[in-house]
């Protein structure tokens, strides 16, 4: 897997590689003598390790890296590899001989994948507490929006400049984001540190009563939403800084340390694991989401949803990502910029034809900011890289659909409770994404994909994953009755109006969703709504009686012998789709997913190689721009406008959504990742033909010059 990786720095040959010829004439005098007069001494002495670890710690100090430098490109002979610029592992100047043994790209994955399942962590533990938090208070468009995109803001703005000035140390910007981190985590667990959240909610009486008492508008919880809003503003905006040099120099450092068609593999494991994360974080999270609660008090009530156990469950959790995070700090720097083996890889790697980098092979950039604007004009002139990346800008918002609309639609499609709709959303669908990142990257370096059979891949791919869609939209529930919504009452009502003659005394309120299931199979979106009298608590289940608006059904007699009319929760819409469902989506991720590699990897083979990062860099601006900022919008908006009946309280607060259209959901939410996969294909078909028609008009290469011709040919199909 590894060609040219494998050094051995102890031999003979590679010592005396690294001896210039006057040093070398020098020495040669001492030790003819010394083989003549001293039989023994014929066998070379071996070179300690620490000997060999000295010189190179003094190098990495910093102290003799310019004269190193200017010597052994005198010495350099035509067809060899000048290694002198890879360094040993160890903190600072400090090196040590077992350090060595983990100084390979192996080693290294192992903690970048941890800091990235930390990361994904706290994306699920944020996007759960921010989906739940929403749901409670009442939320300005502003402050909305800055609870959302801070992250994506953050990250697009600071993208290019990581990439551009980040590329020549890696190291330590990879160290930075294992702080950010950890920092982030901790900043986004401080508003669940020693505080009660106390929100006061209007008490009224779930069950019909013609004289009611109703309290008045209170405001409540200021200083909690205040303190959550800034703290997890501030938290998204550290997280998004430090996840670029993870997302944009983390690809590069791994490409550049393993050969070319070893590369899908271990990026598809990094992306397995941040998607793991990710999912990790939704199901630690899942349980913490608050389940709407119903009063049954005629007076004011303080609910405290900030209990001591509940906020202590989101501080414990984001202080545990922290501390992972920041336990890779050591580890990570002790990794070299030039890992051993890394300037054979580069080697190797500069002699295959690239179309893209044969006009700008002598390119030589600098780090000021006219050099930085001259590199993004030559990225943007590039029309295959930008409908690269365009294209997975929308592939991506599949997954951002998965992410942020798959858990209302569980819920209102199968009739779940969010607590399940949400950890089943986690841990199930989630995982599909990732093993679909893992799949594409083994299959991509398996086959050793050129860069025209990557771009054929991800359409095959976008097209099979495009026809799964397609079936989920026949995977779908039918509508239970809803007295009020689509059943008129026994026609005493009228649709669209929770209110009947039936109810009309009971003076009941919509701003309390309490939905009951009657003996005839309705729904009612409360007691009271039902024209239920009293209740009776029956095996820890209220039951409920005299219910004036229920009037057909199978008669149930309680242990008491009276008559029950309704039970709590929803009705049973005898629907058992959910398992078909599932495995319709779950295909349907993993088939995205298979994209996901092989466009990072075919970026990266159209542009040149000293500008890669900066590449990567500019797709994830073009990602957020047109892919993570609008996405979660979107598709909230596709939800909003599917809603039936939406919770009005007492103030005049526009709440959270109680019931939706089933149908139009589920046609909305195919619909828009239907138009994404759509637009996926169509990008990748005019990088792939315009890639093509350029390849065909320069077949000759006429600026690059080929000894062998075997090589030649072999280079050429391989683009």
């Amino acid at each position: 897997m590894f060609v040219g990786v494998a050094r051995h720095p102890g031999s003979q040959d590679e010592v005396s590689r690294g001896v210039e010829p006057l040093e070398a004439a020098r020495a040669q005098p001492a030790k003819d003598r010394r083989v003549k007069g001293t039989p023994k001494s014929s066998k070379p002495r071996k070179k300690h390790r620490y000997l060999r670890l000295l010189p190179e710690a003094l190098i990495r100090f910093g102290g003799f890296r310019k004269r190193t430098k200017a010597k052994s490109s005198v010495s350099k002979k035509p067809g060899k590899v000048d290694d002198s610029l890879e360094q040993p592992c160890g903190l600072g100047c400090l090196v040590s001989t077992c350090c060595e043994c983990c100084n390979n790209i192996r080693c290294f994955m192992i903690f970048y994948c941890i800091l990235l399942i930390c990361q994904g962590v706290v994306f699920g533990l944020i996007d759960v507490s921010i989906g739940d938090f929403q749901k409670e208070y009442q939320l300005k468009t502003i402050e909305k929006l800055a609870l959302e995109k801070s992250y994506d803001i953050s990250s697009g703005l600071v993208a290019i400049f990581i990439a551009f000035y980040g590329d020549r140390k890696k190291v330590i910007w990879f160290v930075a984001s294992s702080f950010l981190i950890g920092l982030g985590s901790l900043v986004c667990a401080f508003p669940s540190i020693h505080e009660e959240n106390k929100q006061s909610k209007v008490g009224i009486e779930d069950i019909c009563e013609e004289i009611k008492v109703v309290s008045g508008c209170q405001s409540s919880g200021i200083s909690f939403q205040s303190k959550y809003l800034s703290f997890f503003i501030l938290g998204q905006t550290v997280q998004g800084i430090a996840g670029m040099p993870l997302y944009i120099l983390g690809i590069t450092f791994i490409d550049e340390n393993v050969a070319t068609h070893s590369a899908g593999i271990y990026l598809g494991i990094a992306e397995c694991t941040l998607m793991i994360g990710y999912a990790l974080g939704y199901v630690l999270g899942a349980p913490l989401v608050k389940v709407p609660e119903n009063t049954t008090s005629a007076t004011n009530t303080t609910v405290n949803n900030g209990s001591p156990e509940w906020l202590w469950t989101w501080w414990i959790n984001f202080l545990f990502a922290a501390v992972v995070a920041w336990c890779t700090l050591i580890p990570l720097s002790c990794f070299p910029n030039n890992m051993p083996g890394s300037t054979r890889i580069k080697a190797r790697k500069r002699k295959q034809l690239h179309f893209f980098d044969s006009r700008l092979k002598d390119l030589k950039l600098g780090t000021s900011i006219k050099d930085l604007c001259a590199a993004l004009w030559i990225l943007m002139k590039n029309p295959v890289f930008i409908c690269l990346a365009l294209s997975k800008a929308t592939e991506y918002l599949v997954i951002i659909g998965a992410s942020e609309f798959l858990p209302i639609y569980l819920e209102n499609q199968f009739i779940l409770t969010p607590t399940v709709a949400t950890t089943l959303a986690g841990l199930v669908l989630i995982p599909g994404g990732a093993l679909g990142q893992l799949l594409g990257g083994v299959i991509v370096s398996t086959l050793e994909m050129s860069c025209k059979a990557l771009m054929r891949f991800i359409m095959v791919t976008s097209v099979i994953s495009l026809i799964l869609l397609v079936f989920i939209i026949f995977v779908r529930c039918n509508p239970v009755q809803f007295a009020g919504i689509n059943e008129d009452y026994d026609g005493t009502g009228k649709l669209g109006n929770l209110t009947a003659p039936c109810n009309e005394k009971c003076r009941c309120s919509s701003s309390i969703y309490s939905s009951i299931c009657g003996r005839d199979d309705i729904e009612y979106f409360s007691p009271c709504f039902a024209g239920c009298t009293y209740s009776k608590a029956q095996n820890q289940k209220k039951m409920y009686y005299n219910c004036s608006c229920i009037k057909e059904g199978l008669i149930t007699a309680d242990a008491e012998g009276d008559f029950i009319d309704a039970r709590p929760g929803k009705c049973d819409a005898k629907c058992y789709k959910l398992p078909l469902f599932i495995a319709f989506i779950f295909s349907t991720l993993i088939f995205s997913g298979f994209s996901g590699v092989p466009s990072v990897l075919a970026m990266m083979r159209v542009v040149p190689d000293k500008l890669r990062s900066l590449a990567l860099g500019v797709s994830y601006v073009i990602l957020r721009i047109f892919g993570t900022i609008p996405g979660p919008s979107i598709f909230k908006m596709s939800g909003e406008t599917s809603c039936i009946l939406r919770d009005v309280n007492k103030c005049g607060h526009t709440g959270r959504c109680w019931i939706y259209n089933k149908t139009k959901m589920a046609f909305l939410l195919v619909g828009i990742c239907f138009l994404c996969k759509l637009c996926t294909i169509v990008f990748t078909t005019i990088a792939f033909f315009i890639y093509k028609r350029r390849l065909n008009e320069n077949t000759d290469f006429p600026d690059v010059t080929v000894k062998n011709p075997k090589v030649k040919k072999k280079e050429e199909t391989d683009l």
